[in-house]
C-alpha cells in the first residue's frame, strides 16, 4: 500500500504572505482562454440527470454576453478521481461505514476510471495512488487510521494539485467527504476557492453534518457553507446526508451524475488578457411539454494575464 505524507508545496496557485509569493506563483493554475470548457449537469425536478439534449438547447453567457458554442459532447468518459476522506479524530466511529460508501462510488463509476485515495487530519496522506484495480482500492480503504485535527482547506488545496500533476485522464474529479469545519489549515477558504476555480478539477463534497453525525461541537452551518462553495465554484455539487447510512447512496448518485455530464466549450468573445474574473452562466431550454430543468456548471474562470513575469518563468 502507498501511504505517504504529501509535501507542503504540492499546490500553490493563490496569493499568500509575501515570503511565499515567488514559490506559490510558479504553480498558478489557469485555463486556456482559446477554449473555455465547462462540465454541465442537467437535472430534472427529481434531481436525475437528463441525457440526450441537442446543442441548440443550450445557451452560454460570459459576463451576460451570449457566446458561440464550438464544442459539445455528452459521453461516458473515463475519469481521474481523487477520493479525499476526512480521517480526523471525530471521524473515528464513522470510518468503517464511510469505507463502504466510497466503495459504492467506485462500483457505480466507469470501469476505466483511475482512482486515488487520500486522507487528511492534520496532514494529507496518500493511501492509494492512481490504480485501475478496485480490489486494491478496497484494501486501501480498510486500513485508514484516524488522524487528529481537521485541516480541510489544506487537504483540498494539495489534493487538487496532486490530481493536476499525476492524473492521466483529461477529466478530473475530487470527491471530498468530511464531517466538520476546518480547524488546522494554513490556507484559508478564499485562497482554496480561487485555486480550484482556476483548475480544471470538478469538486463534489459530502458533508456529514446532520444530527448525530458531527462531533466536538462543530458549527454545522459554517462547515456546510464551506463545502457548498468548494463544490459550486467548480461546477460540482454538495450533499448532506441525514445519517451515515445515506452516504453510500449519495456517492453512487455522484458517480452516475459524472457519467451523464455534458461538456460545452466556447472561444470567449472577450479576448482581453487582463486576469479578470469572468462569470459564466449556462441556460437550457427544455423540450416541449417538459418541466423546467436545473443546470449546474462552473461559476466562471480567471482570464490569463498578458504581463510576463521573467522571475516566474525562470522558476518554471
Amino acid at each position: 500500500m502507498v501511504r505517504s505524507l504529501l509535501p507542503i508545496i504540492l499546490l500553490a496557485g493563490v496569493t499568500l504572505p509575501a515570503a511565499q509569493n515567488v514559490e506559490d506563483r510558479s504553480y498558478k493554475l489557469t485555463v486556456d482562454v482559446e477554449l473555455v470548457q465547462l462540465p454541465v449537469s442537467v437535472l430534472d425536478k427529481h434531481g436525475l440527470s437528463v441525457p440526450g439534449l441537442p446543442p441548440e438547447s443550450f445557451r452560454v453567457y460570459e459576463d451576460k454576453v451570449l457566446q458561440d458554442i464550438s464544442l459539445f459532447k455528452q459521453e461516458d468518459v473515463a475519469l481521474s478521481v481523487g477520493l479525499l476522506i476526512d480521517a480526523s479524530g471525530s471521524m473515528r466511529d464513522k470510518l468503517d461505514r464511510l469505507k463502504t460508501a466510497t466503495t459504492a462510488f467506485t462500483k457505480a463509476s466507469n470501469p476505466e476510471d483511475q482512482t486515488a485515495i487520500l486522507t487528511f487530519g492534520d496532514e494529507l496522506v496518500l493511501e492509494q495512488d492512481f490504480a485501475d484495480n478496485n480490489s486494491n482500492l478496497s484494501r486501501a480503504l480498510m486500513n485508514i487510521p484516524p488522524n487528529r485535527g481537521t485541516a480541510l482547506y489544506d487537504a483540498v488545496f494539495r489534493a487538487a494539485r496532486y490530481l493536476e500533476r499525476n492524473a492521466s485522464h483529461e477529466k478530473k474529479v475530487l470527491l471530498v467527504v468530511s464531517d466538520g469545519e476546518d480547524n488546522k489549515s494554513k490556507y484559508d477558504l478564499k485562497q482554496v476557492l480561487k485555486a480550484v476555480s482556476e483548475s480544471k478539477i470538478i469538486v463534489y463534497t459530502v458533508g456529514l453534518l446532520g444530527s448525530g453525525l458531527s462531533s466536538y461541537g462543530i458549527d454545522g452551518g459554517t462547515a456546510k457553507k464551506s463545502l457548498q462553495q468548494l463544490a459550486s465554484v467548480t461546477g460540482g455539487a454538495s450533499f448532506f446526508p441525514k445519517n451515515i447510512d445515506q452516504v453510500a447512496e449519495m456517492c453512487a448518485t455522484i458517480a452516475r451524475d459524472l457519467r451523464s455530464q455534458y461538456t460545452i466549450g466556447y472561444q470567449p468573445s472577450n479576448r482581453n488578457l487582463d486576469g479578470s474574473w469572468r462569470r459564466v452562466v449556462v441556460r437550457v431550454k427544455p423540450p416541449k411539454n417538459t418541466p423546467s430543468l436545473k443546470v449546474r456548471t462552473k461559476q466562471g474562470y480567471y482570464a490569463p494575464q498578458l504581463t510576463r513575469d521573467p522571475l516566474r518563468e525562470s522558476i518554471q
